[in-house]
């Protein structure tokens, strides 16, 4: 009796196990986006929560590139950050309190999006140099200020070296390697990965293809 109730107990077991495993993967809802149909995106000076004042720009240069390989209009970044210059405002938190409504008034863009950089830069770790990139980000209806899809991304790039050369080479090769990563701006390279992986269509939870796209209404 008991070893019947002790194999049932784990036949049990094991199904609850399967179970757990087979989570269904969270969707996305794209209603309010596909209400909206978005066709010109303005992007703002990405927040910066990483202690590399490179970020902001970093991430900046490389967005608009995926937004429109994706169909989207995206207003030139260096005329949208000149203008906010020309209007004495130079803080990317004071650039995301702006009013939608006035971002509609002054740039005519149908949405906007706002980026957070929440990681950036090379990191040493014991016996490795990684650089790590992670952001994320949200597309507000510039009509209505609803918010039509949020997503996050990251990238690294991993400059350990296992050649061998003991601890102390190892050790030794992941200083170096900080050092070039950091001379070398790979956070930058890095950065575009993440922008990729964040913004460009037709990857699962991803923007939906805008209208310059061929692929549009596909998905």
């Amino acid at each position: 009796m008991k070893k019947v109730l002790s194999r049932s107990l784990l036949l049990a077991a094991a199904t609850v196990l399967a179970t757990g495993c087979a989570v269904p993967a969270k969707q996305t809802d794209y209603s309010a986006f596909r209400e909206s149909k978005p066709r010109s995106i303005l992007v703002l000076p990405p927040l910066n929560e990483s202690p590399d004042a490179k970020a902001t720009y970093s991430m900046l240069s490389q967005a608009t590139r995926p937004l429109a390989e994706s169909g989207y209009y995206v207003l030139p970044v260096t005329l949208v950050d000149e203008t906010f210059r020309q209007n004495g405002m130079t803080v990317p938190g004071e650039i995301h309190a702006v009013a939608p409504e006035k971002l509609r008034e002054i740039f005519g863009a149908d949405t906007a999006l706002y980026i957070t950089v929440t990681e950036y830069g090379t990191k040493y770790v014991v016996v490795s140099s990684t650089t790590l990139v992670r952001a994320k980000a949200k597309l507000v209806d510039l009509r209505t200020g609803k918010t039509l899809w949020t997503g996050e991304a990251s990238a690294t790039s991993d400059g350990a070296n296992t050649s061998g050369g003991g601890l102390v080479g190892m050790l030794v090769s992941a200083a170096i390697n900080q050092v070039v990563n950091t001379l070398a701006e790979t956070g930058h390279n890095v950065a575009g990965m993440a922008s990729n992986r964040l913004l460009s269509a037709g990857q699962p939870g991803g923007l939906p293809y805008g209208p310059r796209s061929p692929k549009y209404g596909s998905d």
